[in-house]
């Protein structure tokens, strides 16, 4: 899973805990910040409902975060990276780059399922520190740019992928999490991540049409 450091790096500066007892504090006080934002939404939440729910002293809160926006910065943070590290090694064993995408929309709804908070975080995220909120949806598609042209260089989907097919298929992922992982889980993920690899395959299946003008 991701790295409480890796969150406190990107929301709190030199705040980085240096002990094995300090990364479990912040991972207490993430985890604690998930459910209070994700329950109660930023503006309702509060830094000691935060640390009542870590099992946490008040002061331990200020040694690893300056503010409520700090927290909630950190928190988009570590929720991104989560789902990275989740993701990762269903993508590691795919056999190729549709497969790929499609472990990938699997395991991210799975996420969500366990999860269902990430969403109103992150879109929360969008009024209350947008450059975090931009920084998250960036660096997916990013990542999904990257998958796609390593497959077509491997000669598994079409020559001329760029990041606008990315960000295509970032947002199917979004909304199918938000349909079938938030709303309602009344279809199997394997069913859900089949048709939507259905749809990639036949768009991006090597050998397809231009992208248009670049």
């Amino acid at each position: 899973m991701a790295s409480a450091g890796e969150a406190a790096a990107g929301g709190a500066g030199d705040k980085t805990p240096r002990t094995a007892r300090g990364r479990k504090t912040l991972r207490a006080l993430l985890d604690a910040a998930a459910l209070e934002f994700g329950e109660r939404g930023f503006h309702e939440a509060s830094i000691s409902a935060i640390t009542r729910r870590a099992g946490v002293a008040l002061g331990s809160f200020y040694t690893y975060f300056d503010s409520k926006d700090a927290v909630f910065r950190a928190l988009v943070t570590d929720l991104s990276a989560q789902v990275r590290d989740h993701v990762a090694p269903a993508l590691r064993a795919a056999q190729d780059g549709i497969a790929a995408e499609r472990a990938g929309l699997a395991q991210f709804i799975g996420f969500v399922r366990e999860h269902k908070e990430i969403y109103r975080i992150i879109d929360e995220a969008e009024f209350v520190d947008a450059a975090s909120f931009r920084a998250h949806y960036a660096s997916t598609a990013e990542r999904i740019e990257q998958r796609l042209k390593a497959a077509a260089a491997r000669g598994e989907v079409r020559g001329d992928v760029t990041d606008v097919h990315a960000w295509a298929v970032m947002g199917m992922n979004v909304f199918l999490g938000l349909r079938y992982g938030v709303w309602s889980e009344d279809r199997g993920v394997d069913d859900v991540a089949d048709i939507a690899a259905g749809l990639l395959r036949e768009g991006l299946r090597a050998g397809g049409g231009t992208s248009g003008t670049r």
